[in-house]
């Protein structure tokens, strides 16, 4: 029954909505119960925290209840999994780094999904890798060539954490290796959370990761980061040079990504579509993310698989020729 509250709410709703500058068709379509957003690192890292900040805008907007799932473990693909047996009538999203489609299909021998599984909807982001150390360094330890030297002289201690095996950190951190030839022990974490945790505590030496995950720890000096891997140093870690201008040739740039269910009809993703980029343009977004490393960018769904096409193919040739793996 139609109540006076009821209308009133739902003349609120659409005025919102109309604010965000969404389409009247997405406004049209009714707005379902329940959403989740699957993520597939535990809380506490990058990935969660961009999550919990979308679900915010879209709750009572794109669902009147948008929920995060975090389903860590093998490294996000039980994420993506639970997504490609989920509904697909825009009840379940999932967000993920772009490894887990453009790099593991090369770096693990079988996968319990392909590409053809996931709708791409829209990007969420963009971020650099750093390489950081911890107590276990000592404080004389300031750059790469510092790290590389100081693991020669200790090589029990010549280990780093990425926060998921045969994903982006553990390439940058690989291919450091392989072009120095440095014997560096990979250990890897489910997600980036724990990961800092064992770098913070000590047992571990270093860690290949998002440069967010290290932001509050630089200032307290509990942390040091050695090396970004942008093309240019990081806004959010001015001082920190890249590894190119250390003499080291590795420049990657990851990036964060909404998808639907394969099977989603493409009302169903122009949707979802409508209501992400709004969501992601709101300025206390925009600047929330900047704390934790994250230039905040959407696309169409085109402009999504298109990205993902070309890394796919560009990682494709680089893991290849210098015979990256997951257990590398």
């Amino acid at each position: 029954m139609t109540t006076r509250r009821n209308f009133s709410r739902a003349l609120g709703g659409a005025a919102a909505l109309a604010s965000l500058g969404l389409p009247f068709s997405a406004r049209a379509q009714a707005t379902p119960e329940f959403a989740r957003i699957l993520v597939g690192f535990p809380a506490g890292g990058t990935t969660d925290a961009l999550s919990r900040r979308i679900a915010d805008k879209l709750r009572g907007q794109y669902a009147t209840n948008v929920m995060v799932e975090n389903k860590p473990g093998a490294g996000g693909q039980i994420a993506i999994t639970a997504l490609k047996d989920g509904p697909a009538d825009g009840s379940t999203l999932l967000l993920t780094p772009s490894s887990m489609l453009s790099i593991y299909p090369f770096t693990y021998p079988r996968l319990p999904y392909r590409l053809e599984d996931l709708a791409p909807v829209s990007v969420a982001c963009f971020f650099s890798h750093g390489l950081g150390v911890g107590p276990a360094v000592p404080a004389t330890v300031k750059s790469l060539k510092d790290f590389l030297a100081w693991t020669k002289a200790n090589p029990d201690k010549a280990n780093y954490g990425s926060p998921a095996a045969g994903s982006m950190p553990h390439l940058v951190a690989a291919l450091l290796g392989k072009l120095t030839g440095a014997d560096l022990k990979h250990i890897p974490y489910r997600g980036s959370a724990p990961g800092i945790q064992d770098l913070l505590g000590g047992q571990i030496s270093a860690m290949s990761s998002p440069v967010g995950d290290f932001l509050p720890y630089l200032k307290t000096g509990k942390l040091r980061l050695l090396a970004v891997s942008g093309k240019t140093r990081n806004p959010f870690a001015p001082d920190v040079s890249t590894y190119r201008e250390q003499g080291y040739p590795l420049t990657m740039r990851e990036w964060y990504g909404f998808f639907l269910p394969g099977r989603a009809s493409a009302q169903t993703v122009r949707r979802a579509a409508a209501y992400l980029p709004p969501a992601l343009g709101q300025p206390d977004v925009i600047s929330s993310l900047a704390q934790v490393g994250m230039e905040v960018q959407s696309s169409s769904p085109e402009q999504l698989a298109d990205w993902l096409k070309a890394d796919a193919e560009e990682w494709r040739r680089l893991i290849k020729q210098v015979g990256f793996t997951a257990e590398s």
